[in-house]
C-alpha cells in the first residue's frame, strides 16, 4: 500500500505524516486490496479539511472531512473510509455469493 500526502497552505511535519500513516493502516484492517492512497491535507482560515482518494481493487473510494483540528479531521476521514471500505466489501462478497449460487442452479 502506497501512500502519498499533500499538503494545501500547510507544511506536513514527519508527526503529521506519520499520524496519517498508522490511522491509515488501520483501513487495512478491514480491506487488504488497498491499492494506493492519496491524501490532501488543507487549511482555510480556522477549518482544516483533510480529503483522501483510495485505489481498492474494481473501485476508487473518495472521502473529505472538516474540523477545527487537523488531527480531528483525519480521524473523522478515517472513520468515513472505514464504513466505505468495509461497505465495499460486503457488496464484493454478496456479489460473488450469487455468482456461486447462479452457477449452482443451472
Amino acid at each position: 500500500m502506497q501512500i502519498n500526502i499533500t499538503g494545501q497552505h500547510l507544511k506536513i511535519t514527519q508527526s503529521l505524516k506519520e499520524y496519517v500513516e498508522k490511522k491509515f493502516e488501520k483501513l487495512t484492517r478491514h480491506f487488504d486490496n488497498v491499492i494506493n492512497i492519496h491524501v490532501v491535507l488543507t487549511v482555510e482560515k480556522l477549518e482544516h479539511h483533510a480529503e483522501a482518494s483510495l485505489k481498492v481493487s474494481g473501485n476508487n473510494i473518495f472521502a473529505e472531512a472538516s474540523n477545527e483540528g487537523m488531527y480531528a479531521a483525519i480521524d473523522n476521514l478515517v472513520d468515513k473510509l472505514d464504513r466505505q471500505i468495509v461497505k465495499h466489501k460486503e457488496k464484493l462478497k454478496d456479489h460473488h455469493q450469487r455468482e456461486v449460487e447462479h452457477h449452482t442452479i443451472n
